[in-house]
């Protein structure tokens, strides 16, 4: 039975610690006690907004945006990857991203998750298990695939798609996150990296090496027949509002959740979230309304999507202006890059995976450099407190920044093209021409998502 905290303030058990030294002892135990009880608690939930954020959420924003005929399918893609990279991540995954190893990928020591149970690891989360520190991560692992899936909509084999998705994690992403997050990885700047990056939550580890993958699949995969002379419009806007909710919310898991912990951090992360999002939201609407003389909802649920992903990064290290700064200018980037820069290249990108995550990453995590000041995050580095960023006086954070970047853009166009060749030889990605029109629904997966009664 633990001890509450309060009763021993009161003195209610004068009896179980005779002297002052082993009351207080006992205080600052049940002290422990509770705020591990709370870190343990808000991560655990946090685990599980980040997950929704997987499906339901990116299932009905994804699902939404695509034509009638290929909606399962899409929302299917989402849904699988909570299975596949589950099993993946049990099995090797998180042991070559947070086991000590060198630079690039971590070793083997937790291989089939051996070691990690309820004792924390103190390198990462000293105060929640291990095992809630690996359930949370692996949630990040699961939605950063899903969302490259938006640039392969409505023409991949599912097949190919699962077999691309096994290989990227390994090629790309498992690398990337231990290069960021990992213990000794190269970009790590709390522990032992030689490039010092910040990357609170995840814009370069996620959302920079998706969005780029995408933009690679889309250029390999080809236009969907008749794009753009016929246009392809959403089927329901109604299923991607709703998933673009689900998102907004779930992301608060995503970025505060980041803090790891039930404290002020998390506090300062939540609101920087919800600043950019809804900063963004209306900047993107706002472009829409001076261009098209119209605001439209899905303007405004793709732009607080970019606002969310700009933040990412940012999201543990800026105060709360620059937030509604970095919001802001997400949607007019990520606009521009969707309507202008898309329409000048002629790529498919179906649902805007690379103009949203790819570009709405990479600026996020460049202002990182710009805005991080240790008022909001005072962790030490080295054992010190030292300037973050510009607004700090260390400008060269924005050079380590963009050396994270870079280095997040090269290994996801390499090792994204290197998996479409191998899945392309092996099993093929396209599906032939006449199950395109036809829709994946039914040639993939033989069902229908809407039945359209006689």
């Amino acid at each position: 039975m633990q001890i509450s905290y309060a009763l021993l303030l009161q003195g209610v058990l004068p009896q179980a610690a005779p002297d002052l030294a082993a009351r207080l002892s006992a205080v600052e135990a049940a002290a422990k006690s509770a705020q591990s009880a709370g870190d343990n608690a808000w991560m655990l939930v946090s685990a599980a907004l980040v997950l929704m954020m997987t499906s339901p959420g990116l299932a009905l924003f994804y699902g939404g945006l695509v034509r009638r005929k290929n909606v399962l399918s899409t929302m299917m893609h989402s849904f699988v990857m909570m299975g596949l990279i589950t099993v993946i991540w049990a099995l090797v995954g998180y042991s070559l991203v947070f086991a000590e190893g060198n630079p690039v990928i971590g070793g083997l020591k937790y291989l089939f998750l051996n070691g990690v149970g309820k004792e924390p690891n103190a390198d990462y989360a000293g105060t929640i298990p291990q095992g809630t520190f690996m359930v949370y991560q692996l949630m990040f692992a699961v939605i950063t695939p899903a969302l490259i899936s938006g640039a392969y909509a409505e023409r991949i084999k599912f097949s190919a798609m699962a077999l691309f998705t096994t290989l990227w994690v390994f090629v790309v992403y498992f690398p990337m996150a231990h290069m960021v997050w990992g213990k000794g990885g190269l970009l790590n700047a709390y522990l032992g990296g030689s490039i010092p990056t910040f990357d609170f939550a995840g814009g370069t580890v996620v959302h920079i090496t998706s969005g780029v993958s995408a933009l690679v699949f889309a250029l390999y995969l080809g236009r969907r027949h008749g794009w753009p002379k016929e246009p392809v419009k959403p089927h329901s806007l109604v299923l991607s509002v709703v998933g673009a909710t689900m998102l907004w919310v779930g992301w608060f898991g995503f970025n505060a959740g980041s803090a790891l912990g039930a404290s002020s951090l998390a506090t300062s992360a939540f609101v920087a979230t919800h600043f950019a999002a809804a900063a963004a939201a209306l900047s993107w609407m706002l472009g829409e309304w001076l261009h098209n003389g119209k605001p439209s909802m899905l303007g405004g649920i793709s732009g607080c999507v970019a606002g969310l992903v700009a933040i990412t990064p940012a999201s543990g290290f800026v105060k709360p202006m620059p937030a509604l700064l970095i919001g802001f200018l997400a949607g007019l980037f990520c606009l521009f890059m969707v309507t202008t820069v898309k329409s000048k290249f002629g790529y498919d990108d179906s649902l805007d995976a690379f103009g949203v995550h790819g570009a709405g990453g990479t600026l996020g995590a460049i202002l990182t450099g710009v805005f991080a000041t240790n008022a909001i995050n005072d962790a030490p580095i080295n054992n010190k407190v030292i300037p973050l960023g510009l607004v700090d006086g260390n400008a060269a954070q924005i050079g380590n920044q963009a050396i994270g970047v870079a280095i997040a853009v090269g290994l996801a166009v390499v090792g994204t093209f290197l998996i479409l060749k191998v899945c392309d030889a092996v099993i093929g990605l396209r599906v032939p021409a006449e199950d395109e029109e036809q829709g994946l629904d039914l040639s993939q997966h033989g069902e229908e998502g809407y039945i359209l009664e006689a």
